[in-house]
């Protein structure tokens, strides 16, 4: 169980992105996070990371405080060193774990590992960085808009990716901007707004999160669309 007791966090002491949040992830399954931008998603995973440290409150796993070592996360923008290859960028993280087949990962995602990362596009720096994570080994695993960048055909191979590890038994934390991409790989989605979890959502839920949170009608969106738009 990955538990989120009264967590403050934030960038300055006296302005807390994060206020109050808790949180119960069981084990083996996969947990979506949303939330519009700025909401504190992202603050939310680095200090699950332990990127950031939290002002207040505590994040255990199984128990115990959690350990960087118990994790492994994606970041939405990833860092690359300059003038290193896809290979080498990977043999930096595989030397972590002995057993990561680089070549074999690397069959799925097609990636040309002996030309420089320089020189990859946006999804396949994505892509690089997604197999960096896997590499890790760690019983939870963090994506922050793993979508993001790369193309339909590798969002369903990353999406498999996701669910074999869930069947493994470890425990994946998700964000993104796409509701849609969620649905149908998650075990519970949590909302983020006004400092902390609004609602958690199960997948008889999932059908109205929509209609629940992102409804633009019922905030008076509609009507000024039409207005804009000078639509009768």
């Amino acid at each position: 169980m990955l538990k989120v007791e009264n967590l403050i966090a934030g960038y300055y002491k006296s302005t807390p992105v994060l206020e109050g949040v808790n949180m119960d992830l069981p084990n083996g399954q996969v947990h979506g996070i949303v939330g519009a931008n700025g909401s504190g998603k992202t603050t939310l995973l680095q200090c699950i990371h332990g990127t950031i440290k939290k002002v207040q409150g505590e994040i255990l796993y199984n128990g115990m405080p959690i350990k960087r070592e118990d994790v492994s996360f994606l970041e939405t923008d990833n860092y690359f060193y300059k003038r290193i290859t896809g290979k080498e960028y990977l043999q930096l993280f595989g030397a972590f774990n002995k057993d990561f087949d680089v070549l074999g990962w690397n069959a799925l995602f097609s990636l040309p590992l002996d030309k420089m990362v320089d020189d990859y596009s946006t999804g396949m720096k994505k892509k690089i960085a997604f197999l960096s994570v896997l590499s890790f080994n760690t019983p939870i695993v963090i994506l922050d808009e793993p979508f993001n960048g790369i193309d339909m055909e590798t969002v369903q191979l990353i999406k498999v990716i996701i669910k074999k590890l869930r069947a493994s038994g470890l425990t994946v934390v998700v964000t993104s901007h796409i509701l849609e991409s969620l649905l149908n790989i998650c075990d519970t989605i949590s909302y983020v707004k006004g400092k902390k979890i609004e609602a958690t959502f199960y997948p008889p839920d999932f059908a109205s999160i929509e209609s629940r949170v992102f409804d633009i009608d019922s905030n008076g969106g509609g009507v000024i669309v039409d207005k804009l738009l000078k639509l009768k």
